[in-house]
């Protein structure tokens, strides 16, 4: 009967023990997010899936972003282009660590609806892409932090920075492409090389 409690005893320890190391691990891979994180942005955000997620949900992913809206004829079919270019230079083992995200600035038009039409008109209706709309106030905030500027001309009609934005997996911003059809080596640098730290 000794020899049975003192292996249970054994063996209720060496569980304590590993529980322990198990919390311990848990508790370094949870860093604190930095200041410079966007995961320190509470707004919350909806996909063309209508579903609400807020940007700390997209951590641990290299995240590449631009700010569009849809019924845009002139520079956002070029970024579009753009975006699809950076997605056709990535490794496949790059691609599983990273998504791609187009951020609406005209939140009143860009339903759900209207950005899943979108995504599936343009072939971007699955992984790695994902498009977000919010509130106007939430969209000017996230434009603040990309020092995306827009502003609306007419009813149907914006003009707005045309940047793209790569952000660490611990969201913060790591490099900027700005400009239409530029050169994107350094982008694609800059995403192997984050992905790889994952």
């Amino acid at each position: 009967m000794k020899k049975i409690a003192i292996a249970f005893l054994l063996l209720f320890s060496f569980y304590s023990c590993q529980e322990a190391d198990k919390k311990e691990s848990k508790a370094e891979t949870k860093k604190e997010i930095s200041d410079l994180s966007i995961y320190n942005l509470p707004s919350k955000w909806t996909t063309q899936d209508g579903k609400d997620i807020e940007l700390k949900s997209l951590r641990g992913n290299v995240l590449v972003m631009v700010m569009i809206y849809t019924s845009c004829k002139a520079a956002c079919p070029r970024l579009v282009a753009d975006m699809r270019d950076i997605e056709s230079k990535l490794e496949k083992k790059t691609k599983q660590h990273v998504k791609l995200i187009l951020v609406s600035i005209d939140p009143n038009t860009d339903t759900p609806e209207r950005l899943k039409s979108f995504a599936i008109e343009n072939k971007m209706n699955q992984d790695p892409w994902i498009f977000l709309r919010s509130s106007e106030e939430n969209t000017r905030e996230f434009a603040a932090v990309l020092a995306v500027n827009y502003k609306k001309i007419s009813p149907i009609d914006f003009s707005h920075s045309n940047i793209i934005s790569v952000f660490n997996p611990e969201g913060e911003l790591v490099f900027q492409q700005e400009g239409l059809g530029v050169n994107n080596e350094k982008t694609i640098e800059t995403i192997n090389l984050e992905a790889g730290k994952i």
